[in-house]
């Protein structure tokens, strides 16, 4: 047995209790005062037609039926049935640019700290889906498998920095062909895979691995962050003070730039659609809507059992016993 609220469990302990003595206190005060009024023989004679073993049974009555009416306030459940809850969705892989490019601040406050905020939406618009994570530099690594999980899923995103893939580099193509291996290899469908990114690799063959995950049935959205301009990359202290930029094996500073050709080629391929970062977020609701179009599969199938709402039982049981307090005949006339 639980109960919805615990809060009138408490109310009993301290309102029966004080209901028992209240009704003894009352008795005694009407006992003492007709003492005082009538002599002995009177008040036999005036109590003749009374049974007053009923009278003490109505008191009883009510002060059960009070706690019944009490009790079922508290929302006792009991008794269980099956439920059994059918899940269906898609299985969604979210690939994120970890890159030292992606440090570069033409969008605020930087590539990577706006994607991670478009990650997090993600997250939250595609609960109900199975969600996995891969994070990307020079190598992509899975944070995290497909999960129902949502809430276990956004415990990743503290740990993604530029810091923690030691491996210089965006290895895009890598990232398509991990996301591809971690889908059901059974299916052909009910898969899509999210990259945040500003593109720039230099790592694969990035057309060959989006036409491999295309015949393994996945759809790719891409989302790219910077601008066409490009930006330099700061290298900062420990008090995050600028005290330079990124620059090449040659000593030459490096400009980074957002390259949406490849972004739009990998999504076309696939028959995804690419998007650029907005700061409306514009993108992530057109990509949740993207996903949610697309066929789905049941991912869980959940039974579990079930209390079931009983406090209705205490109610009747309390209602019955002082309507019995109520109407139930405290005189009766001696037979002759």
């Amino acid at each position: 047995m639980e109960f919805t609220d615990t809060f009138f469990l408490y109310f009993l302990i301290v309102i029966i209790p004080i209901t028992i003595f209240a009704e003894y206190a009352s008795e005694k005060r009407k006992r003492d005062f007709i003492k005082c009024i009538f002599s002995a023989e009177n008040i036999r004679n005036l109590f003749v037609r009374y049974d007053l073993r009923i009278i003490e049974l109505k008191k009883v009555l009510g002060i059960i039926g009070l706690f019944f009416l009490v009790f079922s306030l508290s929302g006792p459940r009991f008794g269980s049935k099956l439920v059994s809850i059918k899940k269906h969705g898609v299985d969604v892989i979210i690939a994120v640019d970890v890159s030292k490019s992606m440090l570069a601040e033409d969008i605020k406050p930087n590539r990577l700290e706006k994607a991670k905020l478009e990650l997090r939406s993600l997250i939250d618009n595609l609960s109900g889906n199975r969600i996995g994570l891969i994070a990307f530099a020079g190598k992509p690594f899975l944070q995290c498998p497909l999960t129902l999980d949502t809430s276990a899923a956004k415990i990743f995103l503290d740990s993604i920095t530029t810091n923690l893939i030691p491996v210089p580099g965006t290895a895009i193509a890598e990232a398509i062909a991990l996301a591809t291996k971690n889908f059901v290899q059974q299916e052909r469908k009910y898969k899509a895979l999210v990259i945040l990114t500003d593109g720039e690799d230099n790592e694969g063959d990035v057309e060959e691995s989006a036409l491999a995950a295309k015949k393994e049935g996945v759809k790719i959205f891409t989302i790219g962050f910077g601008t066409a301009q490009g930006e330099l990359i700061p290298e900062k202290d420990s008090a995050d003070k600028i005290i330079g930029y990124k620059k090449d094996k040659k000593g030459e500073t490096v400009m980074t730039k957002l390259n949406e050709n490849m972004l739009q080629k990998i999504a076309y391929t696939t028959g995804g659609k690419y998007y650029q970062s907005t700061d409306g977020e514009i993108e992530v609701s057109r990509i949740s809507e993207n996903i949610s179009d697309m066929e789905t599969k049941q991912l869980k199938a959940k039974k579990y059992e079930r209390y079931e709402e009983k406090f209705y039982y205490f109610v009747l049981i309390g209602l019955i016993l002082i309507l019995a307090e109520t109407f139930l005949p405290d005189s009766f006339r001696k037979r002759i």
